[in-house]
């Protein structure tokens, strides 16, 4: 599973872990990804997103029909 968000963009970020004798070793922080379908009325099915958690409050705020309306203008496949 790809860690990166359809709405959002949400990519992994990366680091370092740091000892207590400060030996650094890297790290990567993933973001929150679900997967999760939604019914879209304008087509008439459902479509599988991939989405981080903050971009499922996002589509609960601006609804189903913007978000993809979103993805498809960053030229995502939905």
């Amino acid at each position: 599973m790809s860690a990166h968000c359809q709405l959002t963009g949400a990519k992994p970020g990366f680091g370092n872990n740091i000892s207590r004798s400060h030996r650094r070793t890297s790290r990567r922080f993933d973001p929150n990804i679900q997967h999760k379908r939604y019914w879209l009325p304008s087509e008439g099915r459902t479509v599988r997103l991939t989405l981080s958690a903050k971009a499922i409050k996002t589509v609960d705020t601006i609804g189903i029909e913007a978000a993809v309306a979103r993805i498809r203008a960053r030229g995502g496949k939905v």
